[in-house]
């Protein structure tokens, strides 16, 4: 049986589908567009801490800021470090508003192909086909260290709290 969670867009429900991770959980594995031809998966970045954003629409603008944001926090993290922006965008828009925004230290990574992401990780909104705003930071052995899901989905992270959780790791 698949759960399901409540969540709000612009105060009225939504329904997020999956499973809600928690810090020390294992990181599930998922499969997502690198572009319309290239997967990537979490066993790609294997060894490196992962900063995962995860936004519904790079062209929106609480989603712009959040992806302009940790793009700037990236150059300060070291090769450690990797940050996967995760929406359900397709890849040549990710990639046309990427280079449109200067946006060059974080992957983007499309979850429109099968929503495996959003599933697995809890943050697929039913009703859109979208994945939920929320943050999660997993270490170099894929163990879930920070996670915050965002019950507003026009809400900021805390951006402070994700990089320190990162920064903890280091």
């Amino acid at each position: 049986m698949t759960q399901q969670r409540a969540a709000s867009f612009k105060g009225n429900p939504i329904t997020l589908v999956g499973p809600e991770l928690a810090v020390g959980d294992s990181a599930p594995d998922f499969t997502v567009s690198k572009n319309l031809v290239e997967q990537a998966s979490l066993k790609d970045y294997a060894g490196k801490i992962k900063l995962i954003s995860v936004v519904p629409s790079l062209d929106t603008g609480v989603c712009d800021a959040q992806t302009r944001r940790f793009n700037e926090e990236a150059a300060g993290l070291g090769d450690h470090v990797i940050i996967l922006t995760i929406s359900a965008d397709l890849p040549f828009a990710q990639a046309r508003w990427c280079g449109a925004s200067g946006v060059d230290r974080v992957v983007t990574l499309s979850d429109h192909k099968d929503m495996s992401f959003g599933q697995a990780y809890g943050v697929l909104i039913k009703e859109f086909r979208l994945d939920m705003r929320s943050i999660f930071v997993i270490d170099a052995n894929d163990k879930i260290t920070y996670v915050e899901y965002l019950q507003e989905m026009t809400e900021h992270p805390n951006y402070e709290q994700a990089v320190e959780a990162v920064k903890a790791l280091l």
